[in-house]
């Protein structure tokens, strides 16, 4: 991880979707009827859907909601008809952008996520072009200043069974298998380690670095798709900095 932060690169939306809770409401709902689908409304035997619900619980969402969102997903409820679906394409620079969505017309969606795409600067690319680039994984991102052990956050890390430990600037970041990932949250939880930042994200395997006017435009793009209330998340291999965000 050393020369780039997994957490800046996570971070340049939630500012933004914390402040549009209705559209952030329904991008969980949708996430959490697409698991509930797949794999039973049962978050003990369902680690997607106890993922989402939890999710959604650190952002205050209604129970309502989410016991509506979860019986929409095993049929006990009517709804809408959702598909996940992935876009690849590059970026102003030629980085990669990876767009996941979940939607009811992938029509509609596909023509406002090209769209997007090429009046940011950046062009649609062919299924798997980019998505190579990626792996999924559990990231948590611990405050350095709540923790200052960082020895005893390590030891932590590893005894939670993580994969990799790292610390970047005032952060610590722990990733692991996405599988493990409630388990991994359990266990630091357990040894009193709670992240400011818990989440499964498709993390590029290296980074791109770029300058700040090129970082700019590539979170303008990333901004504008995130918009879209199909999309779920929006992950690229750029490396965002700090400059690129604030300025």
């Amino acid at each position: 991880m050393a020369g780039h932060s997994h957490s800046a690169n996570i971070a340049v939306r939630k500012g933004k979707q914390d402040a549009v809770r209705a559209r952030l409401f329904s991008k969980l709902s949708r996430y959490i009827i697409i698991a509930a689908r797949n794999g039973g409304g049962d978050p003990d035997t369902n680690l997607r859907l106890r993922y989402a619900i939890d999710k959604a619980r650190s952002v205050s969402m209604p129970r309502d909601n989410i016991e509506r969102a979860v019986k929409r997903g095993t049929g006990e409820l009517a709804g809408e008809i959702l598909d996940e679906i992935s876009y690849e394409g590059y970026g102003p620079g030629g980085v990669a952008i990876l767009v996941e969505a979940t939607t009811d017309n992938r029509h509609r969606t596909g023509g406002d996520v090209r769209t997007a795409f090429e009046k940011g600067g950046g062009n649609i690319g062919t299924p798997g072009c980019v998505g190579y680039l990626f792996e999924r994984k559990g990231l948590f991102v611990i405050s350095a200043k709540k923790f200052p052990d960082e020895d005893a956050v390590m030891m932590a890390a590893m005894d939670a069974e993580a994969d990799d430990f790292n610390r970047v600037d005032t952060v610590y970041e722990v990733t692991c298998d996405f599988g493990k990932f409630p388990n991994v949250q359990e266990k630091l939880i357990h040894a009193g380690i709670v992240a400011d930042e818990a989440d499964v994200r498709m993390l590029a395997k290296t980074h791109v670095d770029i300058d700040v006017e090129t970082g700019k435009r590539i979170l303008k793009l990333i901004e504008v798709l995130d918009s879209n209330e199909d999309v779920q998340s929006v992950y690229t291999n750029a490396n965002i900095t700090a400059e690129m965000i604030n300025d």
